[in-house]
């Protein structure tokens, strides 16, 4: 049986609400736009394992939010970190590449992007797909609750959050324990965040984040078909938000894979196949 011929990835940049977007697109522009939206302190690059499947069926558009990954870190002093924003910049992505609906894939962060798009912009979003959204209040970390302490914390977060601590985090919160993502990933997401810049932008995200109460009032008017997809071991969000959102989601379907928090980096294949069925209108 012949090879299949290797996708080629393209990267655009847009620009998007005040601030210059890094996208990656990938698969034949004539096919079923598919936007992919990465999670908190990562980049697109989460999305490796799936694109060039995706790609095979779908015309993919994943791009870097504002102060992740390649695209513009502005100050928090001049831009309005936060979910809105975000969602705001999406809705300037698509129509820079002419895209009209849209079938939308979050994760986490990137989850209530989604959600708070689908929400807001409904001609938008053809299909809704969230993983491992972040839209219930949550209990936070020991590290967590450190680092949002007022002027402590912001110090630990920007000045001292080393690459150790982390590939530790990654490795203990973030990934099941027995998931094969290489460590070399987690490295390319440190070096990303590992700017002062970077640093400042994440810090803005991290304490917009805090307070949910906007996002759970948004779930109730969605009406865009949805899947909610969540990784049954995920020690981030709880799979215990999974099936609250799906019973909150008018006719949102579930699907739970034996994940931690991303189970389209640790399950690629088997995240594909049940996303794309959803996708295609095949359950």
């Amino acid at each position: 049986m012949p090879s299949r011929a290797p996708i080629e990835r393209r990267a655009r940049d847009v620009a998007a609400r005040g601030a210059r977007l890094r996208v990656t697109e990938a698969g034949d522009e004539a096919g079923a736009p598919l936007v992919l939206l990465h999670g908190f302190m990562v980049s697109h690059l989460e999305f490796d394992d799936v694109i060039d499947l995706f790609a095979r069926r779908f015309h993919v558009l994943a791009p870097d939010l504002p102060g992740f990954g390649e695209s513009e870190k502005p100050s928090p002093a001049r831009y309005a970190y936060g979910v809105e924003t975000f969602a705001e910049a999406v809705v300037d992505l698509v129509a820079a590449y002419g895209l009209g609906r849209s079938s939308v894939v979050g994760h986490a962060m990137g989850g209530t992007v989604a959600l708070t798009l689908a929400a807001h912009h409904p001609e938008l979003v053809a299909r809704l797909v969230l993983v491992d959204a972040i839209c219930y209040p949550r209990r936070l970390g020991l590290g967590a609750r450190l680092e949002l302490l007022p002027v402590v914390g912001a110090v630990l977060f920007k000045q001292l959050y080393g690459r150790r601590r982390f590939r530790r985090y990654f490795q203990e919160q973030v990934f099941a324990p027995d998931a094969a993502v290489p460590p070399a990933l987690v490295d390319r997401f440190y070096a990303y965040f590992n700017t002062p810049a970077a640093r400042e932008s994440a810090y803005a995200v991290l304490t917009a984040l805090l307070d949910t109460r906007p996002v759970v009032a948004r779930i109730a008017r969605i009406r865009t078909p949805a899947l909610v997809v969540w990784g049954r071991d995920d020690r981030v969000v709880p799979a215990s938000f999974a099936l609250r959102l799906a019973r909150e989601i008018p006719g949102a379907r579930l699907e739970l894979l034996d994940a931690g928090h991303c189970p389209h980096a640790e399950l690629p294949q088997e995240f594909v196949a049940a996303v794309s069925e959803f996708l295609e209108g095949k359950r």
